[in-house]
């Protein structure tokens, strides 16, 4: 069966090749069968013998006609169903070419650019040795592809960079290599394929030329590092600068307010406290300086605590109270009740803009007052802050430019207020940093608006819990005379807690509303005049039952009318508004005499406490033993780290131990970091229990006062150095020989 098909392909074979000769052969052969069929019939149909019968001829010639048409008929259609065939077979046969003809042109366009392209192409057989390598990496090697074929050469290699193998299985490295051109950096790209069926897998290299980019990014690499470099060394400028500025600035502070608590000519109390406050001006320039500095070099930690948001608020407006009230400007704070009690943030930071917010304010007020309201914000879980004064106000064109470093509104108000500028762009830095914002609302003569929104969380703690029980004032009439903002907010607060509130300023319009109803209770501020209000106190004993008076901290020592059922100091805080409110008519009146002078802070404990104090600048020792001794404790000075161990020690020996040490940081011959770290390796030794520590330093960077931990130390104490806290904290040693700090 396989030698006739193979016999039939050949012939069909050689018909396609000569198709004129296999026309000529078929054609004699047809005609000799033909020839020879007639000449035979027609020489036996002659014969005598041949029993020729007419009719039987012709009935076999028609039936042999028959047959010829019938075969005619059956080649026709053949030759029509191959004719046809042929032209499919034909058509077909030119899709193939000019398909063939477009894949050739493919791959001469795909060859071209696989060989002219930048990148580095180089495949391998499985001994390493090369199969192909486009031009680029012919050139790069500096040799023809024909010498690089079969080789297994390769370039050496100056570095190694990192190295990966993605999920594909692909190889992604990078290599300084050695070229004729010089050192280049080539990213690598390793696979391996198939250039054919049946053949072993090849290793396919594709390199890309990435020296430039490569050395750019050492570069900025190294750029960055110098610019941390930078960083680092300002920042460690600052903290030694702060420090040598804080050293003096604590002897000249310290030495004021001792100077102070001495018998004094007026003029010579008003020199002491010029003294003071332009130390203390200084401190908040130095200090404002460092937060910025901080800022700069990315080093501002916030922290995540909770804490009271009422509490915060108002012992800002108290502790600013001193400052507005010098001025004879009100300062006053509302809480919406629907704030949470507790929530979550960096408190210290956000006091830090409220104060400077609100100091600002007090500065550029010169009548009015200043408020501080506290609302819930436009966005889930967002605290809004408004800081909203009565002051000589901000123009348009001055408030885009207030929020940059060291601008200030014009250069007027900068020669009139002083002041570096720097406020502002740190209180708006703090607060981008918490998530928030800060915004401006303001007009020429006016006053202005400062809002600070800010995300805080409630507190898991604080939820459900309220500061204050709200006294029931539903439907009930209270009498505030007053006016101001500090009059508004308190006419606001009690508003929402239910009361009908009627505000009025003069005290003669107030006189004649008290007999037309029974007023729950009345508010009277003693600032519209010591004699109305006292009057006012005489005539409500029979409109009012409950009668107050609201009081500054420079008027609640003098006397007042027994009319009054008592006593608010201003800035109000909620909670005492609330107390005394809810006060019945049947308890009795506190005792409004006088107060007694608070007792002097310089209080002499019952038993003094024995420190060291290691301390090198002879103003600074001078300061803390004058502090010191004042408040009733026995110091003893050293002058340097091996001193302060020398005494330490000493003590220890003759059974006296101190029973606190107060270290300064930086100190010649021996530190307090170790000095402190060989105290502490001292008593582990003799298995004695810690001594307190306290560490007296003028660096506040956060890295200080680790190593201040690090070392053993309990805490640390800010230079200048606080007298209050500085009094508390030595006061609970000595009443518990231990300190909490």
């Amino acid at each position: 069966m396989g030698r006739t098909f193979r016999i039939k392909v050949r012939m069909r074979r050689f018909r396609r090749q000569h198709p004129r000769i296999a026309f000529a052969l078929r054609s004699f052969m047809i005609f000799s069968a033909t020839f020879g069929a007639a000449y035979g019939f027609v020489s036996g149909s002659r014969s005598e013998n041949s029993g020729y019968d007419p009719n039987a001829f012709a009935i076999g010639a028609s039936f042999l006609f028959a047959l010829a048409c019938l075969g005619l008929a059956t080649l026709s259609m053949r030759l029509r169903f191959v004719n046809k065939r042929l032209r499919s077979l034909a058509a077909h046969n030119e899709a193939l070419i000019d398909r063939n003809w477009e894949l050739k042109e493919a791959e001469e366009r795909a060859r071209s650019l696989f060989e002219q392209q930048g990148d580095l192409i180089v495949l391998r057989d499985t001994s390493g040795r090369i199969t192909f390598a486009n031009d680029a990496y012919c050139a790069l090697a500096g040799q023809a592809r024909s010498a690089l074929v079969g080789t297994r050469f390769d370039f050496d290699v100056l570095e190694q960079g990192d190295s990966a193998r993605e999920s594909s299985g692909t190889r992604v490295h990078d290599q300084k290599i050695a070229t004729p051109l010089g050192a280049r950096w080539i990213a690598w790209r390793e696979g391996y394929v198939r250039r054919d069926a049946g053949q072993p897998a090849e290793l396919q290299s594709v390199g890309r030329d990435v020296t430039d980019r490569t050395e750019t990014e050492r570069a900025l690499s190294d750029a960055r590092d110098q610019a941390d470099a930078a960083n680092r060394a300002k920042s460690r400028f600052l903290a030694m600068a702060s420090h040598e500025i804080r050293t003096p600035l604590n002897g000249i502070i310290g030495m004021g307010s001792l100077l102070l608590d001495t018998t004094l000519t007026p003029e010579q109390t008003t020199y002491a406290r010029a003294v003071k406050t332009s130390g203390e001006a200084l401190m908040a320039l130095i200090e404002e300086l460092l937060d910025y500095s901080k800022i700069e070099a990315g080093k501002l930690d916030l922290e995540q605590r909770p804490f009271a948001l009422s509490t915060l608020v108002e012992e800002i407006t108290e502790l600013l109270a001193p400052r507005a009230q010098a001025k004879t400007l009100e300062i006053a704070s509302y809480i919406d009740e629907r704030l949470p009690l507790e929530v979550v943030g960096d408190a210290a930071r956000l006091r830090q803009v409220l104060l400077n917010l609100a100091g600002n304010a007090i500065k550029f007020t010169a009548s009015g007052g200043v408020a501080l309201i506290v609302e819930p914000g436009i966005r889930p879980n967002e605290i809004s802050f408004l800081v909203r004064d009565t002051g000589i106000g901000i123009a348009p064109e001055a408030q885009s430019r207030i929020f940059r470093e060291f601008e200030q509104a014009d250069e007027r108000v900068a020669r009139t207020y002083g002041g570096t500028g720097l406020g502002l762009s740190i209180s708006e830095r703090i607060v981008k940093r918490m998530g928030g914002r800060i915004t401006l609302e303001s007009e020429p003569g006016r006053g202005s608006t400062f809002e600070v929104a800010v995300p805080l969380a409630p507190s898991q703690a604080g939820s459900g819990q309220t500061a204050f029980a709200c006294p029931e004032l539903a439907g009930k009439p209270i009498l505030l005379v007053a006016e101001g903002i500090e009059a508004s907010l308190i006419a606001r607060r009690l508003e929402r807690w239910g009361g009908q509130t009627c505000m009025v300023a003069d005290a003669a319009v107030a006189q004649a509303l008290l007999p037309e109803r029974s007023w729950h209770a009345m508010l009277v501020d003693r600032a519209i005049g010591p004699a109305a209000s006292d009057h006012l106190g005489e005539t409500a004993r029979a409109h009012a039952m409950q009668r107050l008076v609201l009081l500054t901290s420079s008027s609640r020592h003098e006397e007042l009318s027994p009319a009054f059922t008592g006593f608010l100091v201003k800035p109000l805080r909620a909670a005492s508004l609330a107390t005394r409110l809810s006060l019945t008519a049947e308890v009795a009146s506190p005792e409004l005499a006088p107060e007694p002078l608070a007792e002097s802070k310089t209080a002499t404990p019952a038993k003094g406490l024995s420190i060291l104090v290691a301390e090198d600048n002879e103003i600074n020792a001078l300061l803390m033993r004058s502090l010191l001794t004042k408040l009733g404790h026995r110091v003893v000075i050293a002058v340097h780290g091996e001193a302060a161990l020398e005494s330490w020690l000493a003590a220890l020996s003759a059974g006296t131990p101190y029973d606190l040490v107060l270290m300064d940081i930086q100190m010649p011959q021996l530190d307090g970091i170790e000095t402190t770290k060989r105290i502490r390796a001292h008593e582990a030794a003799m298995g004695r229990q810690r001594m307190p520590i306290l560490a007296l330093t003028a660096n506040t960077l956060v890295e200080d006062r680790y190593a201040c931990f690090e070392a053993g130390m309990n805490g640390f104490l800010i230079k200048p150095l606080d007298r209050e806290k500085l009094d508390q904290a030595l006061a609970g040693l000595a009443a518990s020989r231990h300190l909490t700090v």
